[in-house]
């Protein structure tokens, strides 16, 4: 097997394995990519490192030579990346991590979630994620279709409850009349999530047809254009239950606009982002104009290098 210094600890779940990855590709070093499989025994809080977690194939992608510094992501990989700590890893995890949270090197936790201050916590605006000026640049080259497309462009990026039947039907209809007040004249690039559900979907399909627009749905078929309409966006307007495109919206130094209300972490992370100048709600007057784009995975990569982890 091929050493390599960085390992991450990758979930099946997308946006938690990208806190993850961003880190890591923002290093500039070579790194290792280890796919998570969760068996039944993950969903319990294992306060201690183990790999019991995890199914047997993946069980067995674990194996020397170990690294020398590991980067996980959510509750399910923490007692993971604690046993490979225990093998001489440095460790780092972004969010809660559960039990065990002082053993790690370096947690890397939301303003929003209000983590308690300790030695090896560093608090970060929203998410880490893989949203670099790099990726965007290549995006737009991707993308270029975009870019011939009338403007201003405003990406609308549609979410749903975390725990839910889909997004409820009063914020649905109130998304594209409220993009279209604030920008007559836009094309809306809109993309919806797993969450958004058919309902909200179908009524959000109906409002574009109104005007000059480009939709991807959930599952539609090709590629999906997330990353190209980030990066040809001229302002975006994001649903406010989503931490991850709120954060990559942000990423992008670009005018952002929430809309929508979500309970608890998500409002504690909308009400930061305004504060801070990054984003403003969709039903305030004016626009925000951000100072600079948000990069909170190259703040956490520059700390790793000031610690000695890579």
């Amino acid at each position: 097997m091929t050493e390599a210094p960085i390992w991450v600890l990758a979930d099946p779940r997308a946006g938690t394995a990208a806190q993850a990855l961003g880190i890591a590709e923002r290093l500039d070093v070579p790194f290792r990519t280890l796919p998570l499989e969760w068996g039944p025994l993950a969903r319990l809080p294992w306060p201690w490192p183990t790999l019991v977690g995890l199914t047997p194939a993946a069980r067995g992608r674990v194996a020397p030579p170990w690294p020398r510094l590991v980067i996980s992501a959510g509750r399910r990989a923490a007692p993971v990346a604690l046993w490979l700590g225990r093998r001489g890893a440095r460790t780092v995890h972004c969010m809660r991590p559960g039990a065990g949270a002082a053993r790690f090197d370096l947690l890397v936790v939301g303003r929003h979630d209000s983590p308690a201050p300790a030695p090896n916590v560093m608090p970060i605006l929203g998410a880490t994620h893989r949203v670099s000026p790099a990726r965007l640049a290549a995006a737009r080259a991707e993308w270029a279709e975009l870019g011939a497309l009338p403007g201003p462009r405003v990406a609308l990026l549609v979410g749903g409850p975390v725990r839910g039947e889909g997004l409820d039907m009063a914020t649905a209809a109130a998304l594209v009349p409220a993009a279209r007040r604030h920008f007559p004249d836009a094309t809306i690039l809109a993309t919806t999530s797993r969450r958004t559900g058919a309902g909200a979907t179908a009524r959000i399909a109906a409002d574009l047809a109104g005007g000059p627009h480009r939709l991807f749905r959930w599952g539609d078929a090709g590629p999906n254009p997330y990353a190209g309409f980030l990066a040809w966006a001229d302002a975006l307007i994001v649903t406010a239950d989503s931490v991850s495109m709120l954060s990559e919206a942000c990423a992008t130094g670009r005018p952002v606009l929430i809309a929508g209300e979500a309970p608890g972490r998500h409002a504690a992370l909308a009400g930061s982002l305004c504060d801070a100048g990054y984003a403003s709600r969709l039903s305030a007057p004016g626009l925000p104009h951000p100072a600079a784009p948000l990069d909170e995975s190259a703040r956490v990569a520059a700390r790793l290098r000031e610690l000695g982890f890579a």
